[in-house]
């Protein structure tokens, strides 16, 4: 498992086929591998999705028709050889190696990584009947609930099962870690290391291990300058950063064995669900990381703009997210 620390690629197409690279290198082939890529699949989604499937060979592709979209043509194996990935070329663009005495020419595919070849897979064109299938925006809305279900039950572990009330972050025991213990690296943005601990604190981690030892000539912290491709054993919340004794307070659900070889920590851009925050029970006053009077003239804030060509759509249960 790898933090890519965003829910969409957009940013770093690059990156994210470093990642695909580096997962699907512990691929054992011992048992049948199934791959659920995502649902961008307009313009460089596409481009993506074409490189994808020559670096992965399937030997099967399962593609779902959507409800009144013909826009995307069907993924058969002579469409990807002859279509031009995001980074790799397709068979329309090879070059002429040789021209023939008689004036006919040879043509052959252009060498290295880039060349066209592309796996002799099975394409299974499945239509979906049910109603809505595919229509846009819905999944962006879908994805985003479902995110935030998938944090609470992994948030979940650190609750007691003795205990019949759900216990808020500030009364569960965290993990303290020294500054030196770990690396750091913000993966969507650049933050100042003198705001660095500002962006960490209250915040959603990936606890990672790197390959190289963490050597720090001082206590902490240690910061990366680029984002590395590594092992991901879990996650946790920055519930406090301790900067007199240099600690971070770590509250995370992966066992103690685990954490042991955890020496990354990796910021990205996935939020911790509202409820989280604003659902505190027990404080007096105001709520811990949950700010109502902001300063919105400070560079690089701002309000959340809504997106006008979005519906609503009213649900049948209810949803207790701010």
């Amino acid at each position: 498992m790898v933090f890519y620390g965003q829910t969409s690629c957009e940013q770093d197409t690059e990156r994210y086929l470093d990642i695909v690279k580096y997962v699907f290198s512990s691929y054992k082939k011992e048992v049948p591998l199934v791959i659920n890529t995502m649902g961008w699949v307009k313009g460089e989604g596409l481009l993506l999705l074409i490189d994808i499937i020559r670096l992965l060979s399937p030997s099967h592709i399962v593609q779902m028709d959507v409800y009144d979209w013909k826009a995307m043509a069907p993924l058969t194996p002579e469409y990807v050889r002859l279509t031009p990935g995001l980074y790799t070329k397709g068979k329309q663009q090879a070059k002429c190696k040789q021209m023939g005495t008689s004036g006919a020419e040879n043509w052959k595919s252009s060498d290295g990584e880039g060349d066209a070849s592309a796996p002799e897979y099975k394409l299974l064109y499945v239509h979906p009947e049910f109603p809505r299938a595919g229509v846009a925006g819905e999944a962006r809305v879908h994805s985003s609930i479902l995110r935030d279900m998938s944090i609470l039950g992994y948030l979940g572990q650190l609750q007691s099962p003795d205990i019949g009330a759900v216990l808020p972050l500030h009364s569960l025991v965290p993990y303290q870690v020294p500054f030196s213990a770990v690396a750091l690296r913000v993966i969507h943005t650049d933050v100042a290391p003198t705001n660095i601990m500002y962006a960490v604190n209250a915040s959603w981690v990936g606890l990672c291990r790197i390959p190289d030892e963490i050597r720090c000539q001082t206590d902490g912290p240690v910061l990366l300058t680029q984002t590395p491709v590594c092992d991901c054993l879990g996650f946790g919340i920055v519930r406090g950063v301790e900067m007199e004794k240099k600690l971070y307070h770590i509250l995370t659900p992966v066992p103690p064995e685990n954490l042991r070889l955890v020496n990354c920590l990796l910021l990205g851009n996935i939020a911790i669900p509202n409820c989280v925050l604003v659902g505190q029970q027990g404080v007096e006053g105001e709520i811990p990381y949950v700010t109502s009077d902001y300063n919105y003239s400070i560079l690089g804030s701002g309000k959340l703009k809504k997106k006008k060509h979005f519906k609503r759509r009213e649900y049948a249960f209810e949803c207790d997210y701010t």
